[in-house]
């Protein structure tokens, strides 16, 4: 404890501020603070002695100053830091860097094929543009300190931001992809792939166009990347925004509660619907009767026939909003067949997609354990649920139509329709991360051709002449920057790096005017003339 010599001095004044004592406690050393320290010991009576509980109280700030103290750093002078990425982000190395790269050039063929052009924008936006477009996911935007300018929030995503500059440029027709990080103050679950900070994939239709066909192209893209890719099995599930708005008017759902009750059916996907039901009733005050009835409709899922079948059914034909989502699903599936990917498409109306900005069709990636999840009408017996399916391992895409957007935006409010979708490329990653790990793939990080090597010393200017020729050329080489390296670490750190070819000079090679080239993998050894060394090279390697 801290003895009572230490702060004599402060207490023969009975005017004595607590910040006057803290500030000489602040001003001690370690050292000091030890050499002033008594061992206090103190019987019942003391502890209704108010010098005594002042002691005590004393005791507990120098305590909290020490511990400031250690954080800051030592007597020294030197400040300790905690080295650590902030909490949902983390730093890549060089072989998960690869595998990114990997993905994101799966990924730009794709959109490049379909014949989108790129565009990029700020990484934070004004905060009022961000504002009311989000739902209740609003709450996870990070806004930035004011610095005496203007107010503005990281991008949430970028679809919105993606609008914005529609309206801001005038554009009314573009095919668009964009990759860039956005940022969410979200729990992050970073072994599932979920951050605070992480990259989007996204790809976009704007422009007057007829009904579904843009859409379709939509769902087109997320099938090609995905079976590209190679992740596993997966399922496409599609909904419409009319057929839910329509749905919870048809079950007794009040119009003030349509985004609310939308956002809880949204986590049909991560909830029982026992929880999803009870979130319903006793947070969001809805009449167990309506949600008992929203509970049948979104246990159905099938494909063109379960849209006819509803289009029949004779409460959901009571809306024409749903009838006009309903007519434009079967026209999806039709065009769907067209493109052959219906095998991995399934109407699910228990879709819902949190966000305030979609308008009509909406839909979202799933990959599954167990196979692809068959398509059923309706749950038979039990709750939303009950139905034997793929057991879901994530979303790693989802979009939709927001043909309301833009408008919002337009100081005339002149819309412009839009579809769109996102690939979850973190999810993605760490799948793709797993995988390499699993198999023990060995993954290059770097692009070399060749190393350019030497068998003796003192070769050092002809191995650099030698690599200018082959950068000249466009070959991509390396050397070891020493002035004698030995051969055998030149040969190694091929093997390691997964170099395929290595060029030897030697004493006898540069008189005789060629290269020895070397196999890395199979060790094999030919003379190939300097003339001749850059074709030779390409066409071992390319």
């Amino acid at each position: 404890m801290f003895g009572v010599r230490a702060c004599s001095a402060l207490w023969g004044s009975r005017t004595v501020s607590r910040v006057q004592l803290l500030r000489t406690l602040s001003g001690m050393t370690v050292a000091q603070v030890g050499l002033h320290s008594i061992v206090y010991t103190c019987t019942i009576t003391d502890l209704f002695n108010p010098m005594f509980c002042f002691v005590m109280q004393i005791d507990e700030e120098v305590a909290k100053l020490l511990q400031l103290k250690a954080k800051l750093g030592g007597d020294d002078g030197k400040i300790q830091f905690v080295l650590k990425t902030p909490k949902g982000t983390r730093d890549y190395n060089p072989k998960q860097m690869a595998i990114r790269e990997k993905v994101f050039n799966t990924i730009v063929h794709c959109f490049k094929r379909h014949g989108a052009e790129t565009i990029d924008t700020p990484v934070f936006e004004l905060k009022e543009t961000l504002t009311g477009k989000y739902g209740e996911d609003s709450k996870l935007i990070y806004d930035l300190k004011d610095q005496g300018g203007e107010l503005l929030s990281l991008r949430y995503d970028l679809t919105v931001p993606f609008a914005r500059y529609l309206a801001m440029n005038k554009i009314t027709n573009i095919k668009r992809y964009h990759i860039a990080k956005v940022y969410r103050r979200d729990n992050p679950a970073m072994t599932r792939g979920r951050y605070r900070e992480f990259y989007q994939c996204d790809f976009d239709i704007a422009g007057q166009y007829d009904a579904m066909i843009p859409d379709a192209e939509c769902l087109k893209i997320v099938y090609e990347i995905l079976s590209e890719l190679d992740l596993g099995d997966f399922r496409i599930k599609v909904n419409d925004r009319r057929i839910l708005d329509g749905m919870f008017a048809v079950c007794g759902v009040p119009d003030d509660k349509f985004r609310t009750i939308c956002s809880t059916v949204d986590k049909l996907d991560k909830m029982p619907w026992e929880e999803v039901k009870k979130e319903m009733v006793n947070e969001k005050g809805l009449s167990e009767e309506a949600a008992d009835q929203i509970g049948e409709y979104v246990s159905m899922q099938g494909g063109m026939d379960l849209a006819e079948r509803l289009l029949q059914d004779p409460k959901m034909s009571q809306s024409k909003q749903a009838c006009a989502g309903l007519t434009d699903v079967k026209l999806l599936f039709s065009y769907l067949q067209l493109f052959q990917i219906t095998d991995k498409v399934v109407f699910d109306l228990s879709l819902a997609r949190g966000l305030d900005y979609y308008t009509g069709v909406i839909y979202e990636a799933l990959l599954t354990q167990a196979g692809v999840a068959p398509v059923v009408a309706e749950a038979q017996n039990g709750a939303p649920g009950s139905t034997e399916e793929s057991v879901s391992v994530g979303s790693v895409a989802g979009g939709g139509r927001y043909d309301g957007l833009v408008g919002m935006f337009d100081p005339k409010g002149r819309k412009v329709p839009c579809v769109g979708v996102s690939i979850g490329i973190e999810r993605i990653f760490s799948i793709m991360e797993q995988k390499a790990e699993a198999c023990a793939e060995k993954i290059r990080t770097t692009e070399v051709q060749i190393m350019v090597a030497s068998a003796q010393k003192n070769l050092l200017e002809e191995r650099l002449r030698l690599v200018t020729e082959l950068w000249n050329a466009g070959i991509k080489v390396q050397c070891i920057c020493i002035f004698n390296p030995k051969l055998l670490s030149q040969l190694q750190h091929c093997e390691e790096s997964g170099i395929p070819l290595v060029a030897i000079l030697g004493e006898q090679e540069l008189k005789d005017g060629v290269v020895k080239l070397r196999v890395v993998a199979t060790r094999e050894e030919v003379d190939i003339s300097r003339g001749e060394l850059v074709e030779e090279i390409k066409k071992r390697t390319l």
